[in-house]
């Protein structure tokens, strides 16, 4: 389930700047949260998959540290970001 390159390029243009560019922070969120859904979805059909539950929870903490991190740097493009995802109420 991993995100394909033409899918990564896409988030990574839409949110970072260029599509060489996946090393942005907003690129990197715009990433994690794509495969915070994804694995989300994956956990609704398959409850006991354990495993994949643990991976989910390190990507949602890495996600959050990206964006205290954010925060701190520059919070207007903080505050675009978390409406453009829709994610943070």
């Amino acid at each position: 389930m991993p995100l394909t390159k033409e899918k990564t390029a896409s988030i990574v243009t839409e949110f970072g700047g260029s599509a060489k560019n996946t090393g942005s922070v907003e690129g990197q969120i715009a990433q994690l949260t794509e495969r915070i859904s994804q694995i989300s979805e994956h956990l609704q059909l398959n409850k006991n998959d354990y495993s994949t539950h643990r991976g989910l929870m390190v990507m949602v903490g890495k996600r959050k540290s990206l964006l205290n991190y954010l925060q701190k740097r520059d919070l207007t493009g903080y505050r675009k970001l978390i409406e453009k995802l829709g994610i943070r109420k």
